[in-house]
């Protein structure tokens, strides 16, 4: 997940393992984009 400036949230990916998905967000966060990003389960 990821929030924008605004508080604006948006799903950048699904269907990851809890890993894989770690480890995007944490290059997301090393880019230095001013977002938050964050990972968390998908709803069923």
């Amino acid at each position: 997940m990821r929030q924008d400036d605004n508080g604006n949230r948006y799903l950048v990916a699904g269907g990851l393992t809890r890993a894989a998905a770690e480890q995007l967000a944490a290059e997301f966060e090393a880019r230095g984009h001013k977002q938050l990003y964050w990972v968390e389960r998908e709803s069923a």
